[in-house]
């Protein structure tokens, strides 16, 4: 049985990112192509050949394949991420799970844009590290993402499909393995109309030619393999009209995926790809042989061949528009052929080459950034043309306006021509939040009914421009998404997506609310007005046994984006009691109970994301025997938080702070998760952390990732830190030393504190150890050994220093009652041996 899992942040508005020759969207205004991609582009029109490269995870593909393919060999050529990663961890910044899962789409869609190829994924959710391609298999439910790889297939239409991983143990992860499994099969099923044959209300079967492994020449030279016999790319070639090598746009489409570090270098020369053939016909020389990439293929298009041949032949860099009358035609006839697959991948791309043909730039700027369903919203819209052809605007419109906008104006050269719109957003509108999320989704798979949404990066812009241009007897649709346009002092031109969200947003400060004690506490909700003069109620609900005071408020807004700060005084019981407190507002008979969280970093999309206006509250009965604790951030996590919450004073401590504060003052110093992969400085530091437990203080080092660590003395004694990692949220956790104070002190620690954790036990424990340490508790997955090294306790000199691997940075915020007495009795250790207890 699927455990279902409820995500804090629900919405999103994402636009679809132009990526070059793919006809895609993106919120800015697409540029037009200059001379050497606009050659490419010629070129490409003449290329009817596709590859679909398959694994797992965002970063799992082989970007410098992909800019071969796509901007080389000049094919249709996609990314099936079967997961969005959000079981990873961020480097950049707090975002865990859903709102991860987010930014990380966003990243990959940057990466396209980058390399040139389009990304799709299917509907499964990344749970954390899988150690058996079973375990992932049944999390997704097989048959349902197996069905979506045969649906990107068929919709794809790909002729070769290439995938990451072999489907074998050496993948090193549950998920590497599975994809590739499930690749294989849908490779076999996607031809077959009797499989999954609801799709083919919207798709045809599709057979590719063959399936292939992009093999790791390490492990090739493991085995010792033949690689005479194998097929083989060199990915390491230069492009001249782009002025770059294929390794070299992999490095900057590789840096975009900033959450997990992998910004990378160029690299020059020879780059050899190998290719182990999994199904399908064989190949004796070249990945695409036996594979007509020519208009040949399609009935009836040779005569677009032709001319798609004479413009390439005729086009001069310096004067692009020379040869609009030879594309006009050729998008005349591609008109008369009965294909809706090449004729409509191919009459997009030849709309784009068009409008750079002629340097005609299109804009939709909205009034503003956001809109509420029922609301109108102006639109301006604007169209220049730089050639001196004669176009003719005959309309433009956008989606859900109410009017459109009939011109019929001439589009003289260098001249812009604005039009501005009223549209209306209709009442039943629904809000801009990802299509994924729209609905609860279980541990392992995103609930999404609709077909054709399956597959998708992101969500369709809410508002679409379209420009209608008379072009000698052809009409042409050029389009682009409204966006909101301002201008930035430092930065210049900056667009944001115009977002459709609720009238009144409702947003709390912190996802849980913890109670020590029974003391009464505020709780503040932040109200945020999405249109003018707003006047209503705010109520506030939490679970039998508690009381708010009041338990409404009423409110007024006399413009847009006011905000207010409420605060509600909440009273626990006087025992444990968890549930939550729900806020809301009713407002013409709607009701409203979303807040929005914006993730806004420098190499993505500002993102919008609404989530429902709940916290959890937490009526824990703890006992607190220090007060100051100091906190060294790595990468960022939420722990300061929870400490805070927990009514302890938290210090944010940097490296010249621990150089120059007098660390004695802390009860206890605890580290941030990867400090000592991501902090140079701290290797300086190190041996005064040291000397402060020494002198008594208690250090507690969170997990850090066994490679890339700065020092190699992170505790008094020496530890190795490995790839050991449980990944069952619910494996029995056995006790090995019940008589640490960890286990004891000040808290009472039983079995049941491990109740309900979430995506899994820990990572990184360490598997050899100096015998001063003593690991406290250990636990193991399925059929494997006990992990002992997850909680290393030690003496040194007066105090005491922890290692933990267990995953505390999801636990303590995500609100598992049962982690917060442990983490407490952790830095608490210390002053156990002053107590009463020892005496």
């Amino acid at each position: 049985m699927k455990k279902i899992l409820r995500f804090s942040y629900s919405t999103i508005l994402v636009l679809f990112i132009n990526i070059l020759f793919s006809g895609q969207l993106q919120a800015q205004p697409r540029p037009v192509m200059n001379s050497g991609e606009l050659q490419l582009a010629l070129d490409k029109l003449n290329v009817l050949g596709s590859v679909l490269y398959i694994a797992a995870h965002p970063d799992d593909e082989n970007n410098a394949l992909l800019a071969y393919f796509a901007k080389g060999k000049l094919v249709r050529t996609g990314y099936l991420s079967l997961t969005r990663g959000d079981g990873g961890q961020n480097l950049l910044g707090t975002e865990q799970g859903d709102l991860l899962g987010v930014l990380r789409t966003q990243e990959l869609l940057q990466a396209r844009k980058i390399d040139g190829a389009e990304q799709y994924f299917s509907r499964a959710v990344d749970f954390g590290f899988s150690k058996s391609a079973k375990e992932t298999l049944d999390f997704w439910g097989k048959d349902k993402i197996l069905s979506d790889v045969v649906w990107v297939i068929r919709k794809f239409r790909p002729d070769i499909i290439i995938t990451r991983f072999q489907g074998t143990k050496a993948d090193g992860h549950g998920n590497h393995t599975a994809s590739e499994m499930l690749a294989a099969e849908a490779f076999k099923l996607s031809g077959d109309s009797t499989k999954f044959p609801e799709q083919l209300k919207y798709v045809k079967p599709w057979q590719a030619k063959r399936i292939l492994w992009n093999a790791w020449l390490p492990l090739l030279e493991k085995r010792k393999a033949d690689l005479s016999k194998l097929l083989k790319v060199d990915v390491g070639g230069y492009n001249s009209l782009l002025g770059e090598s294929y390794t070299e746009i992999a490095a900057q489409s590789r840096s975009m995926h900033k959450t997990q570090g992998f910004g990378s270098s160029s690299s020059f020369g020879e780059a050899i790809n190998y290719f182990v053939p999994i199904e399908g016909a064989p190949a004796a020389n070249d990945i695409f042989d036996g594979i007509d990439m020519s208009w040949n293929r399609v009935k009836g298009g040779e005569v677009i061949g032709t001319l798609l041949a004479e413009a390439d032949k005729e086009f001069h860099p310096e004067n692009p528009s020379s040869i609009l009358p030879i594309l006009l035609k050729t998008y005349g006839e591609m008109k008369k052929i009965d294909d809706n697959y090449w004729v409509k991948e191919k009459e997009k791309e030849l709309l784009e080459v068009i409008r750079s043909c002629a340097g005609i730039f299109i804009e939709a700027d909205a009034s503003d950034y956001t809109v509420s369903p029922g609301d109108g919203l102006s639109v301006r819209s604007s169209i220049i043309n730089r050639s001196n052809f004669p176009f003719q605007l005959e309309k433009v419109e956008v989606t859900d306006q109410t009017n459109t906008v009939y011109e019929n104006s001439e589009l003289k050269n260098e001249k812009l021509l604005p039009v501005n719109l009223t549209c209306k957003i209709p009442e039943n509108a629904e809000y801009s939040q990802p299509y994924w999320l729209r609905k609860e989704h279980t541990i392992g798979d995103y609930i999404v009914t609709d077909q054709r949404l399956i597959g998708k990066a992101e969500n369709d812009p809410p508002l679409i421009a379209r420009f209608y241009v008379k072009a000698g007897s052809e009409t042409l649709t050029f389009s682009t998404p409204v966006q909101y346009k301002w201008t930035d002092p430092v930065k210049g031109e900056e667009f944001r997506p115009l977002v459709i969200e609720p009238k009144v947003l409702i947003n709390l400060k912190d996802k849980v609310y913890l109670f020590p004690t029974s003391k009464q506490r505020d709780v503040s909700f932040i109200l945020k007005s999405g249109e003018n003069n707003l006047s209503e109620v705010l109520k506030i609900e939490v679970p039998k046994g508690w009381q708010v005071e009041p338990n409404q408020i009423k409110y007024t807004f006399k413009k847009k984006y006011d905000e207010h700060v409420f605060n509600f005084k909440i009273t626990p019981p006087d025992h444990y009691s968890e549930g939550y407190v729900n806020a809301y507002s009713v407002s013409d008979g709607k009701t409203y109970s979303m807040g929005e969280s914006v993730i806004n970093y420098s190499h993505i999309q500002r993102q919008t994301v609404f989530y429902p206006s709940k916290a959890k509250i937490i009526r824990l009965d703890l006992k607190k025997v220090i007060n100051n604790i100091g906190y060294i951030m790595g990468p960022g996590d939420e722990v300061p938080q929870i400490l805070k919450e927990l009514g302890y004073n938290v210090t944010m401590l940097n490296d010249n702070d621990i150089e120059t504060k007098n660390l004695s003052d802390f009860d206890a110093i605890v580290t941030g998760i990867r400090l000592y992969n991501t902090d140079k400085q701290i290797s300086f530091e190190q041996p005064k952390l040291l000397k402060y437990v020494e002198d008594g203080g208690t250090l507690v080092v969170q997990y850090n990732k066994f490679f890339d660590l700065v020092t190699d003395k992170i505790g008094p004694y020496p530890f190795h830190i490995s790839n050991d990692r449980v990944t069952d949220e619910n494996s029995k956790v056995t006790f090995l030393d019940k008589n640490n104070p960890i286990l004891n002190y000040p808290n009472k620690i039983t079995e049941d504190n491990f109740n309900g954790w979430i995506q899994e036990r820990g990572l990184y424990f360490a598997d050899k150890w100096d015998k001063n340490y003593t690991p406290v508790i250990s636990c193991h997955d399925p059929d494997e050994s006990s992990k002992d090294g997850g909680l290393l306790f030690t003496h040194f000199g007066k105090g005491v220093f922890i290692y933990t691997g267990y995953d505390w940075f999801r636990e303590l915020p995500g609100g598992v009652s049962g982690s917060y007495p442990i983490f407490i009795n952790m830095i608490s250790a210390g002053k156990y041996y002053n107590s009463d207890k020892t005496k």
